[in-house]
């Protein structure tokens, strides 16, 4: 489960659920991925969860994509309030 941003003032999210997740943020990173990531250019890993099974990581990305803005926001901040990428704690 995790959260990609390009800036905080932004605006723009993208919330996906993977089983790899270093492989999933170093395609977006890599434009190899199409989609919302990449007509957005939406990279910076800024928050991301575990979980035990692929069906609580959908259950929970869908419910993260019905918050409002100001719920995510919160989210992000109340762990990484500098919005480093986190990619290069991943790796």
């Amino acid at each position: 489960m995790h959260l990609y941003s390009r800036q905080p003032e932004n605006g723009t999210f993208y919330t996906g659920a993977t089983s790899n997740l270093v492989q999933r943020v170093w395609q977006h990173k890599s434009e190899l991925a199409e989609g919302f990531t990449k007509k957005y250019a939406v990279y910076t890993l800024v928050w991301f969860e575990v979980h035990e099974t692929m069906e609580s990581a959908i259950a929970r990305e869908k419910a993260i994509k019905e918050w409002k803005r100001a719920w995510k926001l919160q989210l992000i901040e109340s762990t990484n309030p500098q919005w480093r990428d986190l990619y290069g704690e991943i790796v």
